[in-house]
């Protein structure tokens, strides 16, 4: 039988931690014992109350999410503390928890490689400030700008999408899921023409144009979701035929109305 261990040493070899920017904290969250057999994965982005309450309810030993669940600094464990409280919560019911974060992203075969293919681009190199210099992807194609808006939007179910265009024409694409306002300059130094993320603040977008980059914001969730859920879900019924590997029902709890 597969064990939480297994499953976390198998994924912290595909996704090092040498891979991960300074700044984060993701791995093994929280496990009260990793010799405990993961009958039910759960695959998710975010582990908020509302998917932890779907894991409780439905038999899962083991969430592994994109998104740390402890990410700044816990002071203290105490059921008085806020971001506390869903830890504590989680291990009181048996259920473990892993994050893959930035090292998914820079990772082979990882979030940016897969969004990437999703979007049919072909990647050509990676793109990215001081010390995330991997994270991005480069990608060659050929076509026009807003037909990339209009398959970005039909690929990843997103709701909407924000864009501004610099060029008519898309040659060079910098993709990188998730928050891509600090990688704005990166992928223009890259030599892109077009820059494919999550979210990115409105004066960064204005900018882009004047930089000669146009942008294409499909928001966080909508450029993350889907490529952690598949490609985890991909290489872990590889190596884990026993396990049941569920992806959360769950969806963007950040509504776009």
């Amino acid at each position: 039988m597969t064990t939480i261990k297994d499953i976390y040493t198998y994924l912290d070899a595909l996704y090092p931690r040498s891979l991960s920017c300074e700044w984060d904290n993701d791995g093994l969250m929280v496990c009260e014992n990793s010799a405990i057999h993961a009958k039910k994965v759960l695959l998710t982005l975010d582990v908020t109350q509302k998917v932890a309450d779907y894991a409780k309810a439905n038999g899962v030993d083991l969430i592994i999410s994109h998104h740390p669940l402890i990410f700044k600094k816990l002071r203290s464990l105490s059921e008085e503390t806020l971001f506390s409280q869903l830890p504590i919560n989680l291990l009181s019911h048996g259920i473990s928890v892993m994050s893959f974060h930035t090292r998914f992203d820079a990772a082979e075969g990882g979030m940016n490689d897969t969004l990437s293919e999703m979007l049919g681009l072909k990647t050509s190199g990676s793109f990215g400030p001081a010390g995330e210099e991997n994270c991005g992807r480069l990608c060659l194609c050929d076509i026009q700008f807003t037909s990339l808006c209009n398959r970005v939007k039909a690929t990843l179910d997103a709701p909407n999408i924000c864009a501004i265009k610099s060029n008519e024409s898309c040659k060079k694409v910098a993709v990188l899921g998730g928050g891509g306002g600090d990688f704005i300059d990166a992928a223009v130094a890259a030599g892109a023409d077009t820059f494919i993320t999550g979210d990115a603040g409105y004066n960064a977008i204005l900018d882009a144009k004047q930089k000669g980059i146009s942008m294409i914001v499909a928001g966080h969730f909508h450029t993350e979701f889907l490529p952690f859920v598949i490609a985890t879900k991909k290489v872990l019924a590889e190596k884990f035929p026993d396990i049941k590997i569920e992806i959360s029902p769950i969806g963007c709890e950040v509504l776009y109305i």
